[in-house]
């Protein structure tokens, strides 16, 4: 597929990218930088420049691994996948896509041929990160990712929280999402709320990257984190390395 012509095609509507499914993180890199410095932090995470110079957004989305960096991403912004089959072609969002371990939403000699991923507005508050055992060339223990849609008035109208890792399959958080959804970004106890639904979200298990008790532990930090920086608190306070400027 690498040799397909236009399969490496990236494009920019004005509201939304369109990413072929052979584009590779180096090619989807500058377009990622633009959308939110997280984004930019994250590829820089991915692999290592020869990984990142042949992987693809696209594979790590067909792959179907619950650990992939950029499905909670995809997700969380909303992005959808296009799928074809000789002359048929389809779209779904990218969360419809995961089924079940290692079941995805593709027919027998469907191939997925790119993404849409929706630009941010003002109202977006984005926030996502990767939690690995080593910072460089490895797999995530945890990926979490962010985005709050917020008023004028400071409340929160639509939440999507999206985790990889913590399931089966790369999923949203929707307990967690609906305790936040309608309230004020800064209000602690829609917080705690919060909190306690992200519980009944997931029921991680244990294996060779991190024990369940970890990963609960450690999507309520991040979840944490992504509200404290949302509600205005410096990155600089609240990371050690790739701190947004």
């Amino acid at each position: 597929t690498g040799r397909v012509r236009g399969f490496r095609h990236i494009g920019d509507t004005g509201y939304e990218l369109l990413i072929g499914a052979g584009a590779t993180y180096r090619d989807v890199e500058p377009h990622f930088r633009e959308l939110d410095p997280d984004l930019r932090e994250l590829v820089r995470r991915i692999g290592s420049k020869q990984v990142r110079a042949s992987g693809t957004v696209g594979g790590n989305v067909a792959n179907g691994s619950p650990i992939g960096d950029t499905p909670p991403v995809l997700i969380a912004l909303d992005a959808t996948v296009e799928l074809r089959k000789g002359r048929d072609t389809r779209s779904l969002p990218v969360e419809d896509f995961f089924i079940d371990y290692g079941k995805q939403d593709r027919a027998p000699g469907e191939l997925v041929t790119g993404l849409l991923v929706p630009k941010m507005n003002a109202s977006h508050i984005f926030r996502c990160y990767k939690i690995s055992k080593r910072f460089d060339q490895d797999i995530s223990s945890v990926m979490g990712a962010f985005r709050f849609t917020v008023d004028d008035e400071g409340k929160i109208t639509e939440a999507r929280i999206a985790y990889g890792g913590m399931a089966a399959t790369p999923r949203r958080a929707k307990n967690a999402e609906a305790a936040l959804n309608g309230e004020a970004l800064r209000d602690s106890r829609a917080w705690a709320r919060a909190f306690a639904a992200l519980r009944e979200d997931f029921k991680p298990i244990d294996d060779q990257r991190a024990s369940a008790r970890y990963r609960n532990e450690t999507a309520h930090a991040l979840l944490g984190k992504a509200l404290i920086e949302a509600a205005g608190t410096a990155s600089s306070r609240t990371r050690v390395v790739g701190q947004r400027v």
